[in-house]
């Protein structure tokens, strides 16, 4: 038996032999839901993948990352996620708003998204145009008008208001409790966005989100 020690190339190639041959886990359906917000978006989708995981555990499960990172360097940390990962992610949704990011930034996150979809592995470019109090806001009127995202905190809090439910916060822990018996409104105007941004680049579609997408796909698992 030789005693020589193992070349580096060989090395590397049983390195990524072990990781291809590893065990995979493909069952139940995993969702990866990475945001670029680390506390209004988490606490959402936390919300969500609470009701889901606790019910429909063996179907679909849920994990929600808050990244703090900006458009094309929060797919990179998705992907990474996903590479690393025992499980196979059916679904990985990347949650971020345009804000003031150049447009070929915002644009590519959504190119690449769609170039590294495989028959495995589906990416979605889950964009706000400007931020996703756009989202909220659908939960009680079609917004047409491309306001700024500051413009939101007061807009939302009047609507809160107007049913009981107090003041927006950015971090609110009882945002989807509270706009939940509105969701199939926020999921139609968001629907008609979409068809008025027909053709549309990210950037240019404002105002617009593609949340409603996740929020679709789940229904089925919120009891609706």
């Amino acid at each position: 038996m030789s005693l020589k020690p193992k070349k580096k190339s060989d090395m590397n190639k049983a390195w990524k032999r072990s990781r291809r041959d590893r065990a995979r886990l493909i069952s139940p359906e995993y969702h990866l839901i990475v945001t670029e917000g680390t506390k209004t978006e988490p606490q959402y989708f936390r919300s969500i993948s609470e009701i889901i995981n606790q019910k429909y555990r063996d179907k679909i499960q849920l994990e929600i990352y808050g990244e703090r990172k900006d458009t094309l360097r929060l797919l990179d940390k998705a992907v990474s996620r996903v590479r690393n990962s025992i499980k196979v992610f059916k679904h990985v949704w990347i949650v971020y708003d345009t804000d003031d990011f150049p447009p070929e930034r915002i644009n590519q996150t959504a190119e690449e998204c769609k170039r590294l979809t495989t028959d495995e592995t589906i990416y979605h470019a889950l964009w706000s145009n400007q931020c996703i109090e756009l989202w909220f806001m659908l939960h009680f009127n079609l917004v047409e008008s491309d306001l700024h995202r500051s413009e939101y905190i007061p807009k939302l809090t009047e609507w809160l208001n107007s049913i009981g439910k107090g003041k927006y916060e950015k971090n609110r822990e009882d945002i989807y409790d509270t706009l939940r018996p509105y969701l199939n409104d926020a999921i139609r105007n968001a629907k008609k966005l979409d068809e008025i941004n027909l053709h549309k680049t990210p950037a240019n579609a404002a105002p617009g989100t593609k949340v409603y997408e996740l929020l679709e796909l789940l229904r089925p698992y919120l009891d609706m």
